[in-house]
Order: C-alpha cells, then structure tokens, then sequence
C-alpha cells in the first residue's frame, strides 16, 4: 500500500471520485476548522488561546492563519463597502482641514488598519511578553495569544461593527467617526477579559495593572508616530505644510 522508498500512499487514478473526495476534504474540513474556531472564540478568546496553547489543536483553525483570513475580510469591507478613504477625506474636508501628507497617511492608516494590526503582531508580543514574562509564558505564545485577541477584535467589526457603520456611512461623518474611535477603545477591554481567562489563577486588579501598563506604552508609541508623522510632514512640505495640520479658521 505504500512506496518503500518516500513512504507515499499508493495512488488511485484522478477519476471524479477522486475529484470529488479532494473537493470535500478541502472545502468542508477547512470550514469545521473555520466554523469551530470562529464560534469558540467568540464565545471565549482567552480559553480558546488556552486550549490551542496547550495542546488541544486538531478541531481549530491555525490562529496565524485566521488572523491573515480575517484581516483581508476586514480590509476588503473597510475598502469595498465602507469606503474608509472616501469618508476620511470628507471628514478632513468638514474640519476644512486642507490634503497634507499627514492627513492622507492618517486615511491609509484607518483604511487599512486590519492589515496593520496584524503587521505589528510581533511588535506587541514583544511588549506583552515583557509585561507578563513572570507569568510562564513565552514570546512565541503571546504571538499566539495576540493572534486570539486581534481575532475576536476583527470578528465583532466584520459581525457587528461594520453593518452599524454601512448605515452610517453616507449620513453623519462625526457619529461614523466617533463609533469608530470608541471601538477602538474596547481592545484594553478585550484584553482583560482575555488574559483574565487565560490566567484564571490571576486577580482581575494583576490582570488590569497589565493592561493598563501597555496601554500607557502604547500612548507614547503612538506619540512617537504623530512626532514621526509631523517631522515627515516638515521635511517633504516644509512649515507650511506644519501650519496646514491646524484647521483653517
């Protein structure tokens, strides 16, 4: 049944049962896997993170992989059907806030903001590897659990988020603007609800001083990108293109 020289199972002929069987495996093993994965993370991030970690793997989709899935579907609806670059432009334009290098960056950062989440994955296990590394874990798993936390973060945009913005999209830009940025916010939430089941053995107040603490280094990161952003906009504009950020009066 098997070559004694690459261990190959011997082939069958490519017939249409062969066909078929290939479409079937493919399709509906990698939808349970989806399916599954998708429903016990919404349910419970931090358990589902838990339970891959430890070894319990073959029902759930690979996280690294749900997370690019799930970033494209995200991206491709931003894009295509909320069109975030054409709301953020009009929102710049009720401030009466001219086209600057540093508006049109802001824009690409919201309009692509699930793919840049998921660049900087490694970036923000670094940190929370540091914040947590008395809690036996390692970088690679908070790779993983990173993974966990952006996914059930992309799942309630694609599932809840986004529709409310669809209605709101072509209506009130400072209310679309405004659910966007409090959404935003609800990631530390996630996060402590998260690394709270994760670590059941943990006080909440441990787990909220965590999160609290990268928070805080995410502010001066951020700072350090709005510093970056306004040095970028003196080097390719000059100061006129500083005293465009200001809105014109």
């Amino acid at each position: 049944n098997f070559c004694s020289n690459c261990g190959q199972k011997k082939y069958k002929r490519i017939d249409r049962k062969y066909l078929f069987d290939e479409l079937q495996y493919t399709v509906l093993h990698t939808n349970k896997g989806f399916f599954y994965s998708v429903k016990k993370i919404l349910r419970n991030p931090g358990k589902t993170a838990k339970e891959f970690i430890e070894g319990s793997r073959v029902n759930h989709y690979k996280p690294i992989l749900l997370t690019f899935l799930l970033s494209g579907i995200s991206t491709f609806i931003s894009f295509k059907f909320l069109d975030t670059t054409r709301i953020m432009k009009e929102y710049y334009a009720s401030l009466k806030m001219p086209e600057t290098t540093s508006n049109n960056v802001m824009t690409f950062l919201s309009s692509y903001n699930s793919l840049i989440m998921l660049i900087s994955i490694p970036i923000i296990s670094i940190i929370t590897y540091l914040l947590f590394r008395k809690w036996k874990t390692n970088y690679y798993e908070h790779i993983i659990m990173n993974a966990y936390i952006q996914c059930f973060y992309l799942l309630f945009n694609i599932l809840f988020l986004y529709p409310i913005l669809f209605f709101l999209k072509d209506g009130n830009l400072g209310l679309f603007m405004t659910v966007t940025m409090v959404s935003m916010l609800s990631i530390p939430v996630i996060m402590v609800w998260f690394y709270k089941d994760f670590f059941p053995e943990r006080s909440i107040g441990d787990v909220i001083v965590k999160v609290v603490f990268f928070v805080i280094i995410g502010l001066f990161l951020y700072i350090g990108i709005v510093i970056s952003f306004i040095a970028w906009t003196i080097l390719t504009e000059g100061i006129d293109g500083l005293k465009k950020l200001a809105p014109v009066k």
